[in-house]
């Protein structure tokens, strides 16, 4: 992991470099996770291309924090590709669960990515708990942006909300559809996108960024 100092999240990072105008790449084959990060950089200048347009591979998550496996998936792509890297690394931690499925939540959608088997079991340990259980959790998403020089800056968003069941909305991917930020009464899977970029973890984390590197 890099210096504490390079690019601590916060209310007010402070950045050891700026990111300049030109190609980025984002260090994801998560179709969705690409949708979303292009969406949020579209007014900074910058030309996002994925890691799979550049066929370049997957390295295996093997950090024990959200940072960590963003860091470790941003500079691969940056050494490869020769270019600024920008890897997001999320999940969902339900209270309840102590937290789970948290840094394995992709890895709880199995080998297909079938998101509707990771929410059913996130939705059985549940109940399989006592009734009065609370159902809190949050999604943290942490973004680490790499130069090939292997120079990393790091933020760190967090949104918290309720579980609920059954999953509802079309928007979004991963977990959405069954999580009621908290002030709303919709999951983010009923969002507009457009409502859901505005106050997501993701957005939280990029406003940081942003602040930070623009």
């Amino acid at each position: 992991m890099s210096d504490p100092d390079e690019g601590i999240g916060g209310d007010t990072p402070q950045a050891i470099r700026k990111l300049q105008p030109g190609r980025l790449v984002i260090a994801s084959h998560n179709p969705g996770k690409v949708r979303e990060i292009r969406a949020l950089l579209g007014p900074y200048g910058i030309e996002p291309v994925s890691a799979a347009e550049l066929d370049l591979p997957e390295p295996d998550e093997t950090g024990t924090t959200f940072v960590a496996n963003a860091e470790l998936k941003a500079l691969q792509a940056a050494d490869l590709s020769g270019l600024p890297a920008l890897a997001d690394d999320s999940g969902l931690c339900v209270e309840a669960l102590g937290g789970d499925p948290g840094i394995f939540s992709a890895r709880w959608a199995g080998e297909t990515k079938d998101f509707g088997v990771a929410m059913r079991r996130v939705e059985d340990k549940l109940a399989a708990l006592p009734p009065e259980t609370g159902r809190d959790a949050h999604f943290v998403c942490a973004l680490a942006l790499a130069w090939p020089d292997g120079h990393v800056e790091w933020f760190e968003g967090r949104a918290d909300g309720v579980l609920t069941w059954p999953p509802r909305g079309e928007h979004g991917f991963g977990y959405d559809p069954v999580f009621v930020p908290n002030g709303h009464d919709v999951t983010y899977g009923e969002m507009d996108p457009a409502e859901k970029h505005a106050m997501s973890h993701r957005a939280d984390a990029f406003r940081q960024l942003v602040a930070a590197v623009f």
